[in-house]
């Protein structure tokens, strides 16, 4: 066995945990590659035909060559056979050549499988690699048909330009983010550096009242912070008390460059903190990413009875922090964030306001009844 195939292996251990899908279940995992080769069709055709002039292009096929690597995994774990024995096969029969991108996996390094140059056209690989997806679809084929497939992503990879390297590694940070719970102990304190006058509170008592107004006040440690909301849309839906997730991005991510604009906790004393993550913009972002998921929620019944965030849903919020200190933050933990933000914006709703209780030490919103409270 080569070095290449030792590193797959560790890819599909260092994926399993992500696995969520229940063990006896192989309709999904066949759905889930014939969905993904729809997405490869799709993006890297466009990645290769714009070029440098649709950046965004090249990093949807990357993912998309990710997923479809993941389910195809998942597909052979399934069938009791090893993935790198499946490359391995691949390889062989297709005159591909498998070497050593590095070693450490940890640092996003695995096998790297080179194909050789090939003339065929970008439509027939494509096309070949769909054909051997509907084959997969009969769950009696046999694992020569899975070899056939890998043969033929291995194709479609080296048409599109891409390195197996960076697709593998880009796969493993997205579905690790995305489905390992963190170990809260090693996630990042963006502000722990800082003194306490330019810290996020550790822990908070935030009160929020609405008056016969129909507005939404808050108050801090006795002291009003904001303005007073309303919902400023025609059908009342309690986005007036919207703050509630910027608290719990204080509390869960320890982000949150609105709630330290409000209690005017900025970091002054190092001039590219206070400009770059705690500004104009990354407070513009925050507002942004607060009212995108509200707009998503409503659909959703506010998330209530959910415990999960769909993984759209959480791409585009990683999409729309890129760039600033957030970012460090895996999905997993934004889905803690949102799910418990919006857990307290209901009781919050419901009792037309309430306390919110942060613990930056516990990475927790809670919620308690003004009259319980005071």
């Amino acid at each position: 066995m080569t070095s290449g195939t030792i590193l797959l292996a560790r890819y599909a251990q260092t994926v399993a945990e992500t696995d969520v899908i229940a063990t006896g279940e192989v309709t999904p995992i066949l759905q889930g590659i014939y969905g993904e080769v729809g997405g490869i069709m799709a993006t890297a055709k466009k990645h290769v035909r714009e070029g440098s002039a649709y950046p965004g292009f090249r990093q949807a096929a990357l993912e998309e060559f990710g997923d479809a690597l993941w389910y195809l995994t998942a597909l052979c774990q399934r069938r009791s056979i090893e993935i790198d024995a499946i490359f391995g096969r691949a390889a062989e029969s297709g005159g591909f050549d498998q070497s050593l991108a590095a070693s450490d996996l940890e640092s996003g390094a695995v096998a790297c499988i080179s194909t050789p140059s090939s003339n065929r056209p970008m439509d027939d690989v494509l096309f070949r690699l769909a054909r051997t997806a509907g084959e997969l679809l009969d769950p009696r084929c046999s694992d020569d048909v899975i070899v056939e497939f890998a043969s033929a992503y291995l194709a479609a990879l080296h048409a599109a330009e891409f390195s197996f390297a960076d697709v593998v590694s880009e796969n493993i940070k997205k579905v690790r983010s995305a489905f390992v719970d963190p170990d809260l102990r090693e996630m990042p304190d963006f502000d722990r550096e800082f003194g306490p006058e330019e810290q996020l509170p550790r822990d908070f008592r935030i009160r929020i009242n609405q008056r016969s107004s129909g507005k939404s006040y808050l108050q801090w440690n006795g002291v009003f912070i904001g303005d007073p909301l309303t919902d400023n849309i025609g059908d009342p839906d309690g986005y007036r008390f919207h703050d509630v997730f910027h608290f719990a991005y204080a509390a869960v991510l320890h982000w949150s460059p609105v709630l330290r604009a409000l209690i005017k906790h900025k970091r002054k004393s190092r001039a590219e903190y206070d400009e770059k993550q705690d500004g104009g913009r990354a407070i513009v972002v925050e507002e942004g990413i607060a009212a995108w998921l509200f707009a998503r929620a409503k659909d959703l019944n506010y998330f209530e009875g959910q415990r999960k965030v769909s993984l759209d849903i959480l791409k585009t919020v990683r999409e729309f922090s890129a760039g600033f200190e957030v970012e460090a933050c895996p999905m997993k933990l934004w889905e803690r964030a949102i799910l418990q933000g919006f857990e307290v914006f209901r009781m919050v709703r419901a009792g037309q306001g309430g306390w919110v209780i942060g613990s930056r030490e516990t990475r927790s919103l809670t919620f308690a009844a003004l009259e319980a409270a005071e």
